[in-house]
Formats: structure tokens, sequence, C-alpha cells
């Protein structure tokens, strides 16, 4: 059975190109140096999967910032404001799609961000318009493929497939249908495959929207723009992959189709194999996605050879293959540089170099006499004894964890009065003004915190001093914040490394990686903690260091907590029981710190979940449900403040037209949202819902390195006021302020605190005429 990959982690072990990256951001790094370093990483990463048993090895799947981008540039789509006259897209013009650009070539805001289906992968979102067109005017995966094939691998290149690509894209200007642009958009795509055929036995169509919900006008259109692919791929094999979710409801999309394999994802649907197989051409194979792609535990050999053998009954042997349920992007490189972690809990792990070696354990093992083999019996028994220990571990279960669960009542999930009453309540409490203004969180992560960080972790710096670094750090926010004159304060996060392994950290249950990163956007890349047993808080985890900023102002200043949502979804999280019961223990535990929090004296506190749009199922018929856990587990959390607490929350980078009544479900206080980068867009659905609660519209996209002007960001909030009322509205920026300089980020506070004073004033002016008339 052929073995494949559907992509590989490209940061690099050491993150080498996040590195080289922002060098060349910084213009320390030459473009030269960076293409050497990507050719480098390329190779290595085809040998280490070739290494593991792979025979079909990934191009294409590399990107240096992102592979909806790429495919952007590939066929020429780049929006008016970048002034393109044509032909390729440069890697300078690729870098101020992706991150905006303030210099003597122009001002220009980079294209929108959002989430990866239902992973924690931001793609940036291609702009569309009526009169679009397309032409193959870019070869990065030319170029690729061939450096694949002159290093003597067997290659298969990897795109996103057309559906998904003017799916996931977005409308420049008025709405339209942008499926209406299959047909100009295929001859690009036919005359791309037909040049990858020279240099690819394989080529690989992703198209990950077949797991969600497709208009019925796209079957036919879709239907034939296989055919024609498939004809213009001529020698080349291709293959239509549709990872992330069941396929089962859109067969009539597959069936027949004269593709020569079809890849399904067996780790979110196991059921789907048997109508997947059935509704195949003769001449097309089923590649079965049996590794889990988006987690780091080991397969359960014996039950994936079991979906092996199910799937040979229905096709024979010789029209399967063996790969991961989707790509290994979302999984860290390597096991083997976590020599720190606990050796029970390393064994039932796999990375993706050993997610590589189960592929092809699982296609050694299911070839004839191949589960005899000593080699193949040996790896096999180590396979069953992992899962065993596990299994049995008696780290997995808390049983006081389980009797807290148990025990929640209904009274529990909801806060001690309606919104119209806390609002005045916390109006007298906080003493703040019309348009307040706060910030997300975060401030920047400067690289004396982080070596400062790195030092006490490496015991080369104590506690105490430790400390008292942290509150000098904190003691510069409260100062710099003050002088802003940002109305509602933070103490900036100088102790935490990230917004969930922070948590993850003083929270029982979990465990943690040193090398396991994960690409989240860009150069951002994150370290999942792991979930593997019950979750509970030995104690306070933020209460000391939120009390020490709040001690230093009179100002508010906002407790800061990760969401239960959003700790589960940014988390490597147990698959022995439902992710919802996981949840449901953060949450309890969350409730007992923002119970300590209130206690301290703490008058704001902040709740983020950015990952409660991410974690949806992709039908929407799955939504309701989803939603309403998510939104209970949000509420569990902070139903125990009292009224006059005034309780936020933050979401990021995602949709949220179609969630909007979930989020005023939730019934927080006040929530801070993205939207400079759509220019407030989304707080039409807000508007269109009725939402009925204070909201903060980001006024400054924090991934980009421009600077907005004060008329810029009161223009934004002047739209925001159309459609807001006034009184319910805040002035903050998209996100967290971690990745910027200070340098950036006091200008860009400054401008934002008098944008807010300049469009209050005018309200206020407003306000006053229309009372004296």
């Amino acid at each position: 059975m052929l073995t494949h990959s559907l992509g590989f982690p490209r940061m690099g072990l050491a993150r080498e190109l996040k590195t080289a990256l922002e060098g060349f951001f910084a213009g320390t790094v030459t473009p030269h140096a960076l293409q050497g370093l990507a050719a480098q990483l390329r190779l290595r990463h085809w040998t280490a999967q070739r290494d593991a048993g792979i025979d079909l090895v990934p191009v294409g799947d590399f990107s240096f910032y992102d592979h909806m981008l790429d495919t952007a540039a590939l066929f020429g789509v780049v929006p008016g404001r970048y002034n393109h006259a044509g032909g390729p897209v440069e890697l300078d013009l690729y870098c101020r799609m992706a991150r905006g650009g303030q210099d003597a070539r122009g001002d220009v805001t980079a294209l929108e961000m959002t989430k990866w289906f239902d992973t924690n992968y931001h793609y940036l979102v291609p702009e569309f318009t009526p009169e679009q067109t397309f032409a193959l005017t870019g070869d990065a995966i030319l170029q690729q493929a061939a450096e694949a094939r002159a290093a003597g691998f067997a290659a298969k290149a990897v795109l996103p497939g057309p559906a998904t690509f003017l799916m996931l894209g977005s409308c420049a200007g008025q709405p339209f249908d942008r499926l209406a642009l299959l047909p100009k958009l295929l001859p690009a795509y036919c005359d791309l495959l037909a040049r990858l055929a020279a240099t690819c036995p394989w080529i690989e169509l992703d198209e990950p929207v077949l797991g969600q919900d497709l208009p019925t006008g796209l079957l036919l259109p879709f239907r034939r723009a296989y055919a024609a692919l498939a004809e213009a791929a001529g020698p080349a094999r291709l293959m239509l992959a549709a990872p992330f979710g069941s396929i089962a409801h859109n067969l009539a999309f597959t069936q027949g189709l004269p593709v020569a394999a079809l890849h399904v994802d067996l780790v979110r649907d196991p059921t789907q194999l048997a109508l997947a197989a059935k509704g195949l051409a003769p001449q097309t194979a089923l590649s079965l996605g049996l590794v889990d792609g988006r987690n780091i535990w080991r397969v359960d050999a014996a039950a994936a050879l079991a979906r092996i053998e199910l799937a040979a009954s229905h096709l024979g042997p010789d029209r399967l293959m063996i790969a991961p349920s989707c790509s290994l992007l979302h999984c860290p490189v390597d096991l083997d540089a976590e020599t720190g972690l606990d050796p029970e809990i390393r064994s039932w792990m796999a990375f993706a170099v050993q997610k590589c070696r189960e592929v092809r354990l699982l296609a050694d093992a299911a070839a004839p006499g191949g589960a005899d083999r000593p080699e193949v019996a040996a790896a096999l028994a180590e396979n069953r004894a992992a899962w065993e220990s596990r299994r049995k571990s008696p780290r997995l279960a808390n049983p006081a964890v389980r009797g807290r669960v148990a025990d929640i009542s209904v009274d529990m999930f909801h806060r001690p009065a309606p919104y119209a009453v806390r609002a005045g309540q916390q109006r007298a409490a906080l003493h703040l003004p019309l348009l307040p203004t706060t910030t997300i969180g975060s401030f920047p992560q400067t690289p004396e915190i982080r070596q400062t960080r790195r030092r006490f972790r490496q015991g080369q710096l104590d506690a105490s001093a430790y400390e008292a670094f942290l509150k000098t750090s904190v003691a510069d926010a409260i100062a710099r914040q003050e002088a802003l004159g940002l109305d509602v304060l933070v103490h900036g996060e100088p102790e935490r490394n990230d917004m969930v392994e922070f948590f993850g950290e003083m929270l029982d249950g979990f465990c943690f990686t040193r090398n396991g990163w994960v690409q989240s956007y860009g150069t951002r890349c994150v370290k999942p903690p792991v979930i593997y047993g019950d979750v509970s808080r030995p104690g306070p985890m933020t209460v000391a260091m939120a009390v020490y900023a709040q001690s230093l102002t009179p100002k508010p200043v906002k407790g800061m907590l990760t969401g239960p949502s959003t700790i589960l979804a940014w988390s490597f999280v147990r698959d022995d029981q439902p992710r919802e019961v996981t949840r449901r223990q953060i949450a309890l535990a969350l409730r007992d710190e923002v119970a300590d929090l209130e206690a301290a004296g703490i008058r704001a506190i902040q709740i983020d979940e950015p990952g409660l749009r991410e974690g949806l199922p992709l039908r929407r018929r799955d939504w309701e449900t989803a939603l309403a856990l998510a939104v209970d587990d949000f509420r569990l959390t902070a139903a125990v403040a009292r009224a006059k607490t005034q309780i936020h929350t933050h979401m990021c980078y995602a949709d949220f037209g179609d969630i909007v009544p979930a989020i005023a479900a939730m019934d927080a206080d006040v929530i801070s949202i993205e939207a400079s980068r759509s220019r407030m867009e989304p707080l039409a659905a807000f508007a269109r819902d009725g939402y009925p609660n204070e909201i903060g519209p980001g006024l400054y996209d924090i991934h980009s390195p421009r600077l907005p002007s004060v008329a810029e960001m009161a223009d934004l909030l002047r739209r925001a006021a159309a459609v807001i009322d006034p009184s319910r509205l805040w002035a903050n920026p998209d996100c967290g302020l971690k990745t910027r300089t200070w340098d950036e980020v006091t200008a860009a506070l400054a401008n934002l605190v008098q944008a807010a004073r300049r469009v209050r004033a005018e309200l206020q002016g407003e306000a006053g005429h229309q009372k004296t008339t």
C-alpha cells in the first residue's frame, strides 16, 4: 500500500524559518539567505518523511507565510490597493499582502486573516471581485517540485483545490457569488497541473469544504471541474483530499469522479469508510487518513488495522493508500527532541516524524504476512503496550474533580442580576467615560523579558529576583498606560509565555513540551500544553500579580484569564473522553480563579474566548448543541462574579456573524473583537441581531507593522457608532500586543486614545446640541 503525507510542519524543529523571516522583516536577513534556508528546510523535511517510510513526500506544503496566500499569489489574485501591475508576486509584495505596509511605496492594509476550519491555524483571506481574472503568474510550487525531483524524491504536489480557494475567499466591495468565478479560475488550475505533471507523479488538491454544507448549485460545476483537472494532469495521478471532517453528506460530489485517489479523514469519522468506498470509480484508489494529524497521541494500531481490513474487503488492498488524516502542519516536528517529558506519558505520544513512522507501520502490517515480520510484530507489540499503559494509568482520573462536575447545579450558570442592572452598578463603581479605552491584555514581550524568563527556568535566577523583575515590568506597563490616558488598564502579562500554556502550567492534568511548537499564523508559533488527565486548580494562578498591578493605580486593572473553550481549543486534548467533559473541568477551575480575583478586589475580569468559534463542527446542523455547551462553560466560569464586577471577553480572527446569538448568551458585560482589517464589518451582525451588551471593536491591526493615524481610527470608531449605541461602545486594539515593540505600541495607543477622545467630544457635542434644541 502506497504511503503519503498531506503536509509537514514548515517552521523547523528550532523554528529556524520564524527567526529568518523576522530577520527578513527587520532587514537583517537578505532575500537570498531566506531562500537558502527555505531550501534547506524543505530538503530536511522531505528526507525526514522518506526516512520514516513515506513513499510520496509533499511539495507545495512549504510556505513563507500561508498556503492560501501562496495560492492567491500563484494565480495573480492581488487586490487593487497594492498597485500590482501583473506578473509574478515578488517576496516584498507577498509580505505586504500578509502584513500590510507603511513606507515610501504607500500605506496599505493587509489581507484579512481568519481561522482555517476548526483548527488554531490562521489563513490569509483572498479577495475577489466580480471582474476577477486568473492566470498562472507564479512558479514557487513548480520550483519546489523540481527541487524534490532533483534530490531524488517521489513528490506529490499539494495545494488548495479551486472550490476551497473560492469559498474561503472574500468579496472585495459588494457581495457576489464567488463560486461563479470557477469557470474563469479553472484554466489557470489546469495550466498549473499540466506543468506539475512533468515533475510530480501525483498531484493532490485539498477540498476540506467537502466536510461543510455546500450549495446544491456547486455539484455539477464541481464534478465538471474535476473531470477537466484530471485530464489536465495527464500522466500525473490526481488525488482529491477532504481532511477535517466527514464527507458522507457530500458523496455526490465525489462518486465516480475520474480521479486517481480520494483521501478521507477516518480519524474524524471512521463510519464514512464504507460509503466512500462504494462510490469510487473503478480506477480510483481510497486513501485512508488513519493517523491523527491534529493531535499528539499515538495511533491505536489495532483499530486502524481493522479499518484497513474493512476497506480492503470493499476495494481490495491494491486500491488502498495510507496517510495521516490531514496535513501534519498542526503537530510538532519530532518527539525525539522531548527528553524532559515524563517517560510514561511520552510513550503515549507521536509527533510529525513519529506519525510518518506509524503510517509506514500500518502499511507494512496490513501487507500479506506483514504483521509476522519480526520488526513489524515488535512495533505492534510496543503500540499495544503503550495503549494498555494509558488505559490503565491512575494519572487519568481524579475522583474529586469528577464528583464536582456531577454536583454542578443550574444556578451556577447565571449571574446574580441581568445586564441592564449590572451595567448601572459597574458604571458607578468604575467611573468610566463614554467610549472607554482599554487594551486586550498583553504588552510587548521584550527580549529582556524573554531572556529573564529563560534564565529563571534554567535556574540561573532565583524566585525572588524573578518576581522583582516581573513587578518592575508590571509597574512600567501601568505607568505607560496612565501616561497614555487609557481608562481601563492591564498588567501587561510579563510572566506569561503564552495565554494557554501559562494556565496549563498551574493546573493539574497538564504536561508540557520544550520543542512542541506549532504554527499559528505567519511567524507566530505556539507550544500547546498537553491535557492527559482530569483538570483541577491547586491554587490561585493570577491573583497576586493582578492585586499588585491594581495597587499601583486608582484606575481599574483587569484580571486576565483564558476561557475554557480556548484552553481546550489551543491544547492537545486527551482523546479518551469527550472533549466537553474536559472543558467543563477547566471551567470549574477557572470559576475558582474568578472568585479569588473578585475577593481580592479586582473590579473587572476578562475571560478571553477566541477559541469559541474555531471549535465548532464543520456542519451547521451540529452548531446549536456545540455552541450551547461552550456558552454554558463560559457562564459557569463567569457567573460566580457579583453584579458590580465587570466581566469582559475577547474574540479575534474568526467569523462572528453566524454566532452572535450565542455570543449574546455568554452574557459578558463587554466583548472586544477584531474588526480593523474588515473595517467594522462584523458589527453589522451584532447590530442586526440586537446584541444587548457592550462591545469594543478593534481599531487597529496588531499583526501589522503599520501605524494607523488618529483620523483612521476615529473614522472606524464613527463607523461603529453608526450601528452600535455609543453608550455601549469601547475603543481598543484588535488583539494582544505581545508581538509588537514598545515604540509601535506607544504610538498606536496614543493615536487610539486621541481618536476616542475626538469621537467622544463629537458625540457629546451632538448630544448637548440636541438637548439644547
